[in-house]
């Protein structure tokens, strides 16, 4: 039993595992192809993350999906090298979005070279996607066009905030939606619909990737909170820290503005004031960790887990759907 993939997946059977080392390995080579340019800078800064590494969370999705039709057909590697670059493209705009210093254990682009030179590298990788999907096929990029505008659309509803009258957290489900869910959906679409797969295999398992992706998503938020810095691999309560408002946050904000109870209101305040003070940040994160609304948090992450989990119900039993089935367990256990 050999380990692949993020959070320490385990494939059992041995042909599929070749197959998924094959394709992650055929992805690597691919992505480094496609960030190379004929300006020796412009590769520098485009290969930056690339070689960083990161979990390849999408295209293993890509690979495991092609499980249910041919895994070897012509379209499924530049599929995932496509949502792999997409995904890095967003990376670069988030962090100078986010004014972020360090993205997976190096200076972030915007940190080395600039606003200006991060934001362009993101987009010269959004067109190196646009050129691999020009070759597969105009439904490839309809199919790619429409989640990218859910991707966007959710980054811009996150910067607005919720209309008055909207319930946050809902606001914030759909935010996670759009800017996770879309593309981890689009990698298991891919996935299926290069390898010829059904019609109804295609939409279960698009149905699945949207789940997953913000169950994922949602279980980064409770590890921001519950975890130490070697579970997670970033500093606990980063989001805290920069003000971002996850689901325990908003679940805490939820459960104080219902109740009115006095020790609510008062994290409430804490967590309002300016947590870049070390003492502070410290006291919020503790009391947040023992608080009703980070277990609230983590019974969300799991009912979206089980959510996909129930959704794959009609595929056929086979080994890819153990390990698609997995990676829920694997979302709940990061979630504790």
């Amino acid at each position: 039993m050999t380990v692949v993939g993020p959070f320490g997946l385990s494939v059992r059977d041995q042909a599929l595992e070749a197959d998924v080392q094959a394709g992650l390995t055929a992805v690597e080579e691919g992505l480094l192809e496609a960030t190379k340019s004929e300006v020796p800078f412009i590769t520098g800064a485009a290969q930056h993350l690339v070689r960083a590494g990161g979990k390849r969370f999408r295209p293993l999705l890509v690979m495991l999906a092609a499980q249910f039709g041919d895994p070897y057909a012509p379209g499924v590697v530049p599929s995932a090298v496509v949502v792999e670059l997409t995904h890095l493209a967003t990376l670069y705009h988030d962090d100078v979005m986010d004014e972020a210093s360090v993205r997976r254990g190096v200076d972030s682009a915007n940190t080395r070279w600039g606003n200006s030179v991060a934001v362009l590298t993101g987009d010269f990788l959004f067109a190196r996607a646009s050129h691999i999907l020009a070759d597969l096929g105009p439904e490839a990029v309809r199919v790619q066009a429409l989640a990218f505008e859910r991707l966007v659309t959710g980054q811009i509803l996150e910067t607005a905030g919720p209309t008055d009258g909207r319930d946050p957290v809902e606001h914030y489900l759909d935010v996670l939606g759009g800017k996770t869910g879309s593309l981890v959906a689009v990698s298991c679409r891919f996935g299926a619909m290069m390898s010829g797969a059904g019609e109804r295999v295609v939409d279960v398992l698009t149905q699945y990737g949207e789940r997953l992706g913000v169950a994922f998503q949602l279980a980064d938020d409770v590890l921001d909170i519950a975890s130490d810095s070697h579970e997670s691999g970033k500093t606990p309560g980063t989001d805290l820290r920069e003000g971002i408002p996850t689901l325990p946050v908003l679940r805490l904000r939820e459960r104080a503005a219902r109740l009115g109870l006095p020790e609510d209101l008062a994290l409430c305040e804490l967590l309002d004031s300016d947590l870049s003070d070390d003492v502070r940040h410290a006291e919020a994160l503790s009391a947040l960790r023992a608080h009703p609304a980070l277990e609230q948090a983590r019974r969300d992450t799991v009912r979206y887990a089980e959510e996909a989990r129930a959704v794959l119900a009609p595929l056929p039993e086979c080994d890819a759907k153990a390990a698609l089935l997995e990676l829920c367990d694997a979302v709940v256990h990061r979630a504790g």
